[in-house]
């Protein structure tokens, strides 16, 4: 905008069959203002071409309205040669200009919110994988906690704009739905409706370690999104692991959690085969729920792994980091709870309209893969040994200062000014070192 001009900003829009989303949001610019934008976030696999009629004479008066541009345009020694014509490419003779002919007046660019971008971007993303992939829909284990909400979420949301899109007319994404649920007739107008025939979710519970707060919330978000819900108990399956193992090792006890008095070892062992345990299960449940409701095809398993979690290490190998997509694995906790809080306003308030949302929100994130006693409740943030939004300051001075230990270490001493240098040093040795065991171990395993 500094030295004026007009310009065109074109992008494509949709997903390329990997991990990258082009957002479209083509625009005609001129001297800094917006003419014309085109839609962003977009489901629709049609181009969409947008226009404006500007007066280039506006570049130039720009141009020359700054002092030094004008001095270098009075040391010019050419001159533009003029050519005279006899007709008129922006009136008739008369000079009158019709409506076509008036040029267009600039307007405000749109902006997302950092909540919305959360919700439509993914939401676009899993469509157009979905529609591409020639699966059936998805299915997710819903824990009831903040990350695996988020990624419900963004498949309801993900439904309310196919059911607009196919409401608006368009014919490629309806054409695209009645493949995806097998129905050559069907035509959605209640994305409740539509999310109960091809997204599929399950509470995986586990006895003594589920809490019944988080078994109400994920039933609850299921039925506001509208998913087929199945609640599962886990436990006989778990044992029938531990049974196995045990009867390799006759002479050696059997593995307890640490609450009963197990080790550290043992304890970290039995939430691993949990998590595990879940996931076998949700492949098996992706490949027969739409066999036993009765049709065929297959679901996609979602996972619901943030950033945070994986740049510390937080999670078990080949649990729902293993699943076929991860729709929030770019994004931060911090981002998320603020995702959860926009999208549970109703939709006449700019949200998704999922209330329960606000309640995973103020919710302690846990695992819940220990057992819960009179005196112990699992917590993330007490396993990690730091708090998420600790995690996400490590997570933006590594990816967006390019920090390293020590420059991390600088920058925190002025924002923890609450703890000493000593703590804060402690901090980022525990969080370089996890974070760098981590990376290798996926890299070379």
């Amino acid at each position: 905008t500094k030295s004026g001009g007009c310009y065109l900003y074109s992008n494509q829009i949709g997903c390329d069959g990997g991990r990258l989303y082009y957002d479209g949001s083509a625009m005609v610019m001129m001297n800094g203002d917006c003419f014309a934008q085109a839609k962003q976030f977009s489901i629709s696999d049609e181009v969409e071409v947008v226009t404006a009629l500007v007066d280039l004479d506006e570049v130039e008066s720009y141009r020359v309205a700054r002092a030094s541009s004008a001095a270098q345009a009075a040391r010019g020694s050419y001159q533009i040669d003029r050519i005279s014509v006899d007709f008129n490419i922006c009136s008739d003779k008369s000079g009158s200009l019709s409506a076509s002919q008036r040029t267009t007046l600039p307007k405000a660019i749109r902006y997302h919110t950092p909540e919305q971008e959360i919700a439509f971007g993914p939401a676009s993303w899993l469509w157009d994988y979905l529609r591409r992939s020639g699966m059936n829909g998805f299915f997710l284990p819903l824990s009831g906690g903040a990350d695996s909400s988020s990624t419900a979420a963004i498949v309801g949301c993900m439904c309310q704009l196919v059911v607009d899109a196919c409401i608006e007319g368009n014919s490629g994404v309806l054409e695209d739905i009645r493949r995806v649920v097998m129905d050559p007739n069907y035509t959605p107008v209640d994305p409740r409706e539509l999310a109960g025939r091809f997204f599929h979710t399950s509470f995986m519970s586990f006895k003594n370690h589920s809490s019944a707060s988080t078994t109400e919330l994920s039933r609850t978000l299921a039925d506001q999104v509208g998913a087929y819900h199945i609640n599962l108990d886990i436990f006989k399956a778990f044992e029938a692991i531990v049974d196995t193992f045990s009867a390799a090792f006759p002479d050696a006890k059997r593995p307890t959690f640490k609450a009963y008095g197990g080790s550290v070892a043992e304890n970290l062992a039995l939430q691993n085969i949990q998590a595990r345990t879940r996931m076998v299960l949700a492949y098996l449940f992706a490949q027969l729920s739409l066999w036993a409701r009765g049709t065929r095809g297959g679901l996609l398993v979602l996972g619901s792994a943030n950033v945070d979690e994986g740049l510390r290490g937080y999670l078990t190998k080949y649990d729902c980091s293993a699943a076929d997509i991860n729709p929030i694995g770019g994004i931060s906790k911090a981002d998320l709870r603020r995702f959860l809080t926009w999208a549970s306003k109703p939709k006449a308030e700019g949200g998704l309209g999922y209330p329960c949302l606000i309640d995973v929100v103020r919710a302690p994130p846990s695992a819940e893969l220990e057992p819960i006693t009179d005196s112990y409740t699992q917590t993330d943030e007490e396993d990690m040994g730091m708090t998420y939004d600790e995690l996400t300051q490590y997570g933006r001075l590594r990816k967006l200062a390019h920090a390293g230990p020590v420059s991390m270490f600088r920058k925190l001493c002025h924002v923890w000014d609450h703890l000493t240098p000593e703590k804060v040093a402690e901090k980022v040795r525990t969080m370089a070192r996890l974070f760098y065991v981590f990376f290798f171990l996926f890299l070379f395993c």
